[in-house]
């Protein structure tokens, strides 16, 4: 029979490949196989583009629905990875509490997630031109949506989306869960940072190094200060200046 302390280990990394397996995990996955369909394609992965925030319909009401649902639906990994740490017995903590995302240091958070946002995202854009020169990386178009009145604000919701989705699950979460079984900091920051990563490969191999470095940072700045709400405003800060930008400069300046 199992030891309590080893059946509490297994329980717990079942737990943690199912909320991957539905999740993030399964995106790695997709992403690995999107890198290798870009490299054996005929003209090589220079050639490839990777389009995020595409139209999904046609029809203007279809579309909005559908962005919507992706929205929306698109979070139930968060919502999960909460119900998971919420403390059964009365007067315990919740999981809000214990992934991190709180409103008591928030003008705190927002200057370090802003302060995090520009040391990231400035040197990024830099990373991306360099290794489309280099031919490490597929032209990545941020948004094709349309001219439709609720372009902006579903970029938004996906920034917002993003930044949830991967701060507290890949960081919040994969930290609190690893830690309750022993693993050291050290091995969690680059279990995190390499998960980030290969959820990235779809754009290339420079994609997957710009987000190894950028796990690294996030992952430890959540080490030192406890929290993950000033990763969420980094990450949404970088991915809607980015949608949007791209949204709005796109017919006026062409990205390689």
């Amino acid at each position: 029979m199992l030891s309590p302390e080893a059946h509490t280990k297994r329980k717990i990394g079942f737990e943690i490949a199912i909320v991957f397996a539905l999740s993030l995990g399964a995106s790695a996955l997709y992403s690995i196989v999107s890198l290798i369909a870009k490299l054996t394609a005929p003209q090589g992965l220079v050639a490839q583009t990777s389009k995020l925030n595409q139209s999904l319909a046609e029809r203007e009401w279809l579309d909005l629905t559908y962005q919507l649902l992706g929205f929306c639906l698109g979070l139930a990994p968060v919502a999960l990875v909460i119900y998971l740490l919420w403390d059964a017995l009365p007067g315990g903590q919740s999981g809000w509490q214990k992934i991190g995302l709180s409103r008591t240091h928030l003008a705190t958070d927002t200057l370090r997630g802003l302060a995090l946002a520009a040391a990231i995202g400035i040197p990024g854009i830099g990373l991306y031109v360099a290794a489309r020169a280099l031919g490490l990386s597929s032209r990545i178009e941020p948004a094709n949506l349309g001219g439709y009145w609720w372009v902006i604000p579903i970029l938004l919701l996906a920034a917002l989306k993003a930044a949830l989705l991967e701060e507290l699950i890949v960081v919040g979460y994969l930290s609190r869960r690893l830690t309750e079984i022993g693993w050291s900091p050290q091995r969690i920051l680059w279990l995190s940072a390499i998960l980030r990563a290969s959820y990235h490969l779809y754009q290339g191999f420079g994609g997957f190094i710009g987000n190894l470095v950028m796990g690294l940072i996030f992952t430890k700045v959540y080490q030192r200060v406890g929290r993950t709400t000033p990763l969420v405003i980094a990450h949404f800060f970088m991915d809607a200046f980015v949608f949007i930008g791209y949204a709005l400069l796109a017919k006026f300046i062409t990205l390689p």
